[in-house]
């Protein structure tokens, strides 16, 4: 035995490692050619389903979108509605005295305001003398005035929203260097 086992020995020193892979016979697997093929057949149709399923989770979140959307959109008109209501008011009243139409248009006007603010959109009221940011403000025109250059010295259009999501920047006029 041992002079086999020396003379395996040798062999092996010589035999370059590639050969001695190739000489080798595969194991013995327990998996025959059709069995591999059914676990090929089982894989590709979890496959399919995977890939139909979220084919369909895409669509069921396009429809949730446009529901969200839609759903959105009729919350902001039904707020609205009260302002409508109270213009309509208003104008009912046209014929009466003065003085209770303007307290009521400033009524709707407030009202409207609100529902601006509910929104997420207040109305920005602190830019005059501010200094002009062309991310809240727009120039509408310039001036020269005893401020800074680029001070905010009238507010032509007000503006709506916070500094980060502003719905429509201020209109101002800006002085400018006399």
């Amino acid at each position: 035995m041992a002079e086999h086992d020396v003379a395996q020995e040798a062999r092996s020193e010589t035999t370059p490692p590639a050969e001695e892979e190739a000489r080798r016979e595969p194991p013995e697997s327990s998996a025959t050619k059709a069995e591999l093929e059914l676990r090929i057949e089982e894989l590709e149709d979890r496959w399919r389903r995977a890939v139909a399923e979220l084919d369909n989770f895409r669509k069921r979140m396009a429809r949730e979108r446009a529901n969200d959307r839609d759903d959105e959109r009729r919350r902001v008109a039904a707020g609205w509605l009260p302002v409508i209501d109270n213009l309509d008011l208003a104008l009912s009243h046209a014929g009466a005295d003065e003085t209770g139409i303007i307290e009521g248009i400033q009524a709707v006007r407030e009202q409207a305001l609100a529902v601006l603010a509910d929104l997420g959109f207040p109305r920005r009221e602190a830019d005059l003398g501010a200094t002009f940011d062309p991310a809240v403000h727009e120039a509408v025109g310039t001036v020269q005035a005893d401020a800074p250059p680029g001070t905010v010295v009238h507010v032509a259009r007000p503006g709506y929203g916070p500094d980060d999501r502003v719905l429509r920047p201020a209109g101002v006029l800006v002085t400018t260097v006399s």
